[in-house]
């Protein structure tokens, strides 16, 4: 490959990969605009499961065990940035 074409493609992926990063956000909005109550709490409370969150309230505890481990529920921006979507969609749809 000359030097030309590498830099061609490496231009063409500092374009396409935040545009991806941009479509991936998009596509998880537009889904959870069709999801049910129901829908949106287990997809919220499966992020902090992932994550040995403790769970509290029997529900939860029934769907996701009450085994918790580090990080104990610690999520990273970009989980933060999921569950604050979805509790915005709980609160349009009144779930919450």
């Amino acid at each position: 490959m000359t030097r030309e074409r590498i830099s061609a493609a490496v231009s063409m992926l500092a374009i396409v990969v935040p545009l991806y990063a941009v479509t991936s956000a998009q596509a998880f909005a537009q889904d959870y605009g069709r999801m049910s109550c129901d829908e949106l709490w287990y997809e919220r409370n499966a992020i902090y499961a992932a994550k040995g969150y403790c769970f509290k309230t029997d529900r939860a505890r029934s769907v996701f065990g009450r085994g918790c481990f580090p990080p104990f529920g610690k999520l990273t921006r970009s989980e933060t940035r999921r569950v604050n979507l979805i509790e915005q969609w709980e609160r349009y749809y009144g779930c919450r």
